[in-house]
């Protein structure tokens, strides 16, 4: 896909769903396809998980143009462009590495790198990046995230790293284009699928709730 199209979709899901750990494809295409009933269509795999490339793969094979599928844990220029080979629609890395990022630019694939202080968001933004993954964020919080966009409010931003059905809206109300999580929405891969449909529900409804706020505000 594109990386208009994925971005547009990310804006306006507002969700991401992360997988770490023991996610080889027959696990995470059965997750995958609870959190797509449940609204949830964008995915990201990451690298130092099991067979993340086959599971990337499998996955665009399975559900096709339905679903966005990512990589994360991108962490240099060889190793992006072997998953953009491998068909990632999005690139994602817990740093920003500029190499990662033109490597992503040059194919026209979505790269939101991890940042947390205000010079790596201008350094990314002036490379071209449109969308900023501020991580870990939870850990910092709400207020660290305003006082972040305060000044960069131009800049748009993808929450990661501690969000739940809890703090979601609070971010998107925040300015967040959009949350994405993992451990807490998805466990280690050992989860009853049934967990996963319940807390996908709920974050759904966190966010839709959110939007609907923000929109209210900005009639009134």
């Amino acid at each position: 896909m594109r990386s208009d199209h994925v971005y547009h979709i990310l804006e306006t899901r507002g969700l991401l769903a992360g997988m770490r750990g023991d996610f080889p494809p027959e696990t995470a295409l059965r997750i995958v396809e609870v959190l797509v009933e449940e609204g949830i269509v964008v995915f990201e795999f990451t690298m130092n998980s099991t067979d993340p490339l086959q599971t990337l793969q499998s996955v665009k094979r399975a559900f096709g143009d339905d679903v966005c599928a990512g990589m994360g844990t991108v962490l240099d220029a060889t190793t992006a462009r072997q998953v953009i080979d491998a068909g990632a629609d999005l690139i994602m890395s817990p740093a920003f590495g500029p190499e990662v990022v033109q490597a992503a630019l040059d194919a026209d694939v979505l790269i939101a790198p991890g940042v947390i202080t205000p010079t790596e968001c201008v350094n990314a933004w002036a490379m071209g990046v449109r969308l900023l993954k501020i991580f870990p964020i939870g850990p910092l919080g709400l207020d660290y995230f305003k006082s972040i966009r305060g000044p960069l409010n131009h800049m748009r931003f993808l929450a990661n790293g501690g969000i739940t059905a809890e703090n979601a809206g609070d971010y998107l109300r925040a300015g967040a284009t959009c949350c994405g999580l993992s451990g807490w929405l998805t466990g280690d891969g050992t989860w009853p699928l049934e967990t996963i449909r319940k807390r996908a529900r709920q974050v759904v409804q966190a966010v839709a709730a959110a939007r609907d706020a923000t929109i209210s505000s900005n009639i009134v």
